[in-house]
């Protein structure tokens, strides 16, 4: 009809606004079914007041039926709550929702600030080797120094666990034990 709506004249105005209108669409007003989620057009479905003055439109006896049996809807497969929850159907616009990558962020580590962190990084790789070689020929004289005491120490744990809990720990199993072996 685009390429044939010409300007009308006066005595075929009448049919000129009839064609016009014919190709405009048409809006229908329609509801949606509590249950289902359909659209429910003029003349279709049943309406269902509730105690409490919900309406409640529904688009079948099936769905009407289904809700007051207090059925949900994500559980059957028919209806568009069960095709939401699991993703059937319309695909969003933008596509899977882009993941944010975490940024890096620096915080103090106890002892160093901030800026004392940012100087050690600055530093040439041979200072910072020198650094960590006077620091592991630190912890091979401490650790040098310290054998005598770890050889002390055990004989003290020992002693502490050496104590039963008040129970005298678990039954053993013997002729008066009842229960699994």
């Amino acid at each position: 009809f685009g390429s044939r709506l010409e300007a009308p004249q006066p005595s075929n105005l009448l049919c000129w606004i009839a064609r016009v209108a014919l190709t405009l669409t048409m809006v229908i007003k329609t509801d949606l079914c509590a249950y289902t989620e359909y659209r429910i057009y003029p003349g279709h479905g049943e309406k269902f007041i509730a105690k409490d003055a919900k309406v409640h439109f529904f688009i079948s006896a099936k769905a009407d039926a289904l809700f007051h049996q207090r059925i949900k809807p994500v559980k059957l497969r028919w209806t568009q709550a069960w095709r939401r929850m699991n993703k059937k159907g319309k695909v969003e616009e933008g596509g899977k929702k882009k993941t944010r990558r975490a940024q890096k962020f620096q915080k103090a580590i106890v002892g160093l600030s901030l800026d004392d962190l940012k100087k050690k990084k600055a530093q040439k790789p041979e200072l910072r080797q020198a650094r960590e070689a006077a620091a592991k020929e630190a912890k091979q004289r401490a650790t040098q120094k310290k054998p005598a005491a770890k050889v002390a120490a055990p004989k003290g744990k020992a002693d502490k666990g050496a104590k039963l809990p008040k129970g005298g720990g678990a039954p053993k199993a013997g002729k008066d034990f009842k229960g699994k072996k």
